[in-house]
């Protein structure tokens, strides 16, 4: 059974990378384009940094995650790598 407080840790951590680059809601989106938000070098730092934790936590938790958790897990590392271009 997938335990909820690690797959809402995965989320967390996909959520604030997609937030630091604009892509969570349209409000931050839009103080990005005005000017408001963050840096691109900055929101790249906190995106990477953020993904840096995913695969550390892929890492520390191989062979002991459920398949649910493993595919969550994996799904929002490829989707960071992907939108980083790493």
């Amino acid at each position: 059974m997938s335990s909820p407080e690690f797959m809402g840790l995965v989320q967390s951590l996909q959520a604030s990378a997609e937030a630091a680059l604009g892509d969570l809601n349209a409000a931050s989106a839009l103080a990005r384009r005005d000017g408001l938000g963050v840096s691109d070098e900055r929101a790249r730092q906190v995106a990477q940094r953020s993904l840096n934790l995913l695969v550390t936590l892929a890492e520390k938790t191989r062979g002991n995650l459920t398949f649910d958790e493993a595919d969550v897990l994996t799904n929002a590392i490829h989707a960071l790598r992907t939108r980083l271009g790493n």
